[in-house]
């Protein structure tokens, strides 16, 4: 399992070396986009609008548009010792809390910790910590340019980080249009739904669960390719600067060579060879 972070845990004086693993992987299955005309990818290009011409990668610069066309730009050495400030900093457990009390609505990815070098029973010993206790802490840490509010916790025999938002990341509820104010339900309609839901009321089991678009979708392509309904990108890679220069110099060459004017020399043999002829 890939190790996407390496660093520690830390909660009072106790420090936890720890990898970190995601716990979670799209199976969305991803499809490309193709000019219809040539089955040819669409790439994505970067280019500037004003000076008309594509851009390397060394001539972006990073900023903030703090209001409409304005900008703060900010260097990458800059934005480098921002990340390492935070990277060199421990995850520390600010607090614990009941799992109950997190609403999950805030809850983002999840991740798998596995003990680094030396740190199996510090490891051994939060797990049984937060088993027998019934708590999860909640923690900060940096993960790809973002400091992250998470909380950490227990799932069978690992430790699991879970990212959550912050407050202020969640959109408030004043602000979702058309929610139905006080409305009177009927009693014989609300006693009909609440027997519907005893009735469909079971144990959770989410082997149960299956995502039936994605496996239709998959063996419509598998179909697809048993029958040999299938295109190859007629175009090749598009010719850089230097083959389009190299065609032009030969096709320039070919075309002198053609235009080029035959020697006097050759012109007087030739004149010498039909005056013999004609003799």
């Amino acid at each position: 399992m890939h190790t996407m972070w390496k660093g520690t845990i830390s909660f009072g004086l106790v420090n936890i070396p720890v990898k970190m693993h995601a716990a979670t992987e799209s199976k969305d299955v991803r499809l490309r986009q193709l000019h219809k005309e040539c089955q040819s990818p669409i790439k994505y290009e970067k280019t500037c609008p004003v000076c008309d011409r594509d851009i390397k990668e060394e001539e972006i610069v990073k900023a903030y548009e703090y209001a409409k066309n304005k900008f703060v730009v900010l260097d990458e050495e800059e934005i480098a010792a921002l990340k390492k400030e935070q990277e060199d900093k421990a995850v520390e457990i600010i607090d614990f809390v009941q799992l109950e009390e997190i609403d999950p609505i805030f809850f983002e990815k999840s991740y798998y910790l596995s003990p680094n070098e030396g740190g199996g029973k510090a490891y051994s010993l939060l797990h049984a910590a937060l088993s027998e206790t019934g708590k999860i802490g909640i923690a900060k840490m940096m993960i790809r340019s973002k400091e992250q509010l998470a909380v950490i916790r227990i799932y069978k025999n690992v430790l699991v980080v879970e990212t959550i938002h912050y407050p202020d990341e969640v959109r408030a509820v004043q602000d979702v249009p058309n929610i139905p104010k006080q409305v009177d339900i009927v009693k014989k309609e609300l006693d009909t739904a609440k027997l519907l839901i005893d009735q469909l009321t079971t144990a959770f089991e989410p082997d149960k669960y299956t995502d039936d678009y994605r496996t239709a979708l998959l063996e419509l392509i598998e179909e697809k390719k048993s029958k040999e309904q299938t295109i190859s990108n007629k175009s090749t890679a598009k010719p850089d600067n230097v083959t389009n220069l190299m065609d032009a110099l030969q096709a320039s060459l070919d075309k002198a060579k053609k235009d080029k004017p035959k020697a006097k020399g050759n012109a007087t043999a030739s004149t010498t060879k039909r005056k013999r002829i004609a003799k």
